[in-house]
């Protein structure tokens, strides 16, 4: 039988990690690339509502996506230095509430779902697939992080479509720069568990791309800067938009740069996510008032 531990710390703290509430950088970079797509499809002035629905809508996802996750490595993550300590791994919180919490998740998503479209509607639908799948990827596909990828990518899919009610050559580009963008930054973080994962006999990009790691995430900026400038000749953007895309591409050559020098770049592994973050922001703010001025 299953022994579940009691550290002292409240339940509520222990749903509160196992959601990675307390880490609000994973939270925010799901939620950035579906506002890039509200924001251009609704050319800057989307309605505020749909705005909201779409923020909850990424934080029950991406709890949802913590939680299947978390459900699948609750075996796995405990011999790896960064996930032993979640509340399913270190077994503070059992299976049963681990599934009721799945449960909740989905079933916030799938209510705000209803707002949306026809077409939003079914692109979540076939989103679900593809966040449960991302867990199982790492143990038989070499690059698990084209699957998150991929579902990152229905952020925007799903959100253009909220406001248009159709696909658009547009779009394309905007999924596209996203997917690309999240190989080249879950690339970086997955580098921080490399020996982890090679131990324990799983996938990640950082472990198929080897030595040549920081070329590749280099090698998905780059493509993420070809199409986010090609989307902003398509939709006509303005200078803001271009300071920002030349400010969030200073940002990702200095990761790039830093991710080669073998003596600084581990302490890099760790700052990834929360840098793109901030990278996404600017972005957005650019994309925002292209708009409005």
């Amino acid at each position: 039988m299953t022994q579940y531990r009691s550290t002292g710390e409240p339940t509520w703290q222990k749903v509160i990690r196992l959601l990675r509430w307390d880490k609000p950088a994973g939270r925010l970079i799901l939620m950035i690339p579906a506002l890039w797509a509200v924001f251009l499809a609704a050319q800057g002035t989307p309605p505020l509502p749909l705005v909201g629905v779409i923020i909850l809508g990424t934080l029950s996802t991406s709890a949802a996506g913590c939680v299947v996750n978390d459900l699948w490595d609750r075996d796995l993550d405990p011999q790896v230095d960064r996930t032993k300590s979640r509340p399913l791994a270190s077994r503070a919180l059992s299976l049963k509430i681990g599934m009721v919490i799945l449960a909740i998740a989905l079933g916030c998503a799938a209510l705000l779902a209803f707002y949306l479209k026809p077409l939003s509607f079914a692109l979540c639908v076939a989103a679900v697939p593809f966040i449960v799948f991302y867990p199982l990827a790492k143990r038989v596909f070499p690059v698990p992080q084209l699957a998150l990828s991929l579902a990152w990518g229905f952020a925007v899919l799903i959100s253009w479509t909220a406001v248009t009610g159709k696909i658009e050559s547009a779009t394309w580009l905007l999924w596209g720069a996203t997917v690309a963008w999240t190989l080249g930054f879950d690339t970086g973080y997955a580098l921080s568990d490399r020996e982890d994962d090679l131990k324990v006999g799983i996938n990640s990009s950082a472990i198929f791309f080897g030595k040549y790691t920081p070329e590749a995430i280099g090698i998905f900026y780059l493509i993420t800067v070809g199409l986010l400038a090609y989307l902003g000749i398509k939709l006509a953007l303005g200078s803001a938009f271009w300071f920002s895309l030349s400010l969030a591409s200073v940002g990702w050559v200095w990761q790039y740069i830093n991710l080669r020098k073998l003596h600084i770049a581990s302490a890099m592994y760790g700052k990834v996510l929360g840098q793109n973050v901030w990278l996404g922001f600017i972005l957005l703010a650019g994309m925002i008032v292209s708009y409005l001025v």
